[in-house]
């Protein structure tokens, strides 16, 4: 026994030796290619709006526009290990998983498939001089084979500098566009992917990967209400469609006080491009609180009506239903990553069966 436990000992001294022996190269991940914004270019490049461009925002919308939600990093590597070093400005605690609200999540392409790689994960109840720039791996033991990389960034925890590291003396090289089109996906904490386990869990990552379109990710918790700043913004962006989770958010008097104008906004801007609003899912805190059931059918009964009138004031505009399953909710009202899996399976048909009418395919 004395002799097994001195082998095993021995082993557990050299692995631990050899895990700490892997050197690095480091590569900022803007370097490599970005994915999933709908501006682009950004002072920040790990913020989602252009604020020097696009004014009017409130602390709020700032504070959300600034957070990495939806954005993907696209890379090539042939290195058997990938690890991430951030820098953070801020690491979030909310009830997102921590792999979610401030960690990285890795799907590597496997027989013509985006497949899960790795995930990792940063501590929020540290202070946050000590838990930035620490180097985390996402996989490892891999062969050294060239691999497709794409990562998706934290939802909610802000970003300064991001770099992706690989083991010293490997290749790592920008990663190609894998997705067609640019479709903005702009919506409530519902598209922001709040509750979600991991940051490729939202519902714009799962019509990425699903469609092989590019679903960019505007998402805004609870700060989606059709407000004029968003709408002079995304007048702007440079995509073919917007799909819209606009009645989430807000109430009956927001929706009437916004929704015509916001429609007349983004047309006068983009005339032939499709908007295509979504019916937002019903939240289950509702089965049995008399009050939020009220609340929330009185507001769907507002949108339901405006949007009747809408599909046939305008041309271009859309109507379509979702669902995120029953028995999913996290907190009465998120879904859990079953619950937003089923409800981006539910809009992908409808979205797909509008958009090849404009030859978006």
């Amino acid at each position: 026994m004395r002799r097994f436990i001195c082998v095993l000992s021995a082993l557990l001294a050299l692995s631990l030796t050899a895990f700490a022996q892997v050197e690095y190269d480091y590569v900022e991940a803007s370097d490599l290619t970005l994915l999933g914004k709908v501006f682009p270019d950004t002072p920040n490049p790990y913020q989602r709006m252009d604020f020097t461009r696009f004014g009017g925002w409130d602390a709020k919308d700032i504070n959300l526009l600034e957070m990495p939600s939806g954005i993907i990093v696209s890379f090539k590597t042939d290195s058997p290990v990938i690890a991430v070093k951030p820098e953070f400005t801020t690491i979030n605690n909310t009830n997102a998983s921590g792999f979610a609200s401030r960690g990285f999540d890795l799907y590597l392409k496997k027989d013509g498939k985006w497949t899960w790689a790795g995930g990792c994960s940063y501590d929020a109840n540290r202070v946050l001089a000590e838990e930035t720039k620490k180097e985390r791996r996402l996989v490892n033991n891999m062969d050294s084979s060239m691999k497709e990389c794409l990562m998706w960034l934290p939802i909610e925890s802000k970003l300064a500098s991001l770099k992706i590291a690989v083991r010293k003396g490997s290749a790592i090289e920008k990663g190609e566009n894998p997705f067609r089109h640019r479709i903005c996906l702009h919506g409530s904490s519902f598209m922001h992917g709040v509750s979600t386990t991991r940051a490729g869990q939202t519902v714009p990552a799962y019509l990425t990967r699903m469609t092989g379109m590019q679903f960019c990710s505007l998402g805004v918790s609870g700060d989606c209400r059709m407000q004029p700043q968003f709408a002079a913004a995304l007048a702007e962006a440079d995509v073919d469609a917007y799909v819209f989770d606009a009645f989430s958010n807000g109430s009956g008097e927001t929706i009437k006080a916004n929704l015509f104008n916001f429609i007349e906004t983004l047309q006068a801007a983009k005339p032939g491009v499709p908007l295509i609003f979504i019916h937002s899912i019903w939240e289950e805190r509702r089965n049995f609180n008399l009050e939020h059931n009220q609340r929330e059918s009185t507001k769907l009964a507002v949108a339901d009506s405006l949007m009747k009138i809408a599909v046939k004031k305008y041309k271009d505009v859309y109507y379509i239903d979702s669902c995120a399953g029953s028995d999913t909710t996290v907190d009465g009202v998120h879904p859990s990553d079953s619950g937003y899996l089923i409800w981006a399976e539910s809009i992908r048909k409808p979205i797909l069966r509008i958009l090849r009418k404009y030859g978006i395919k």
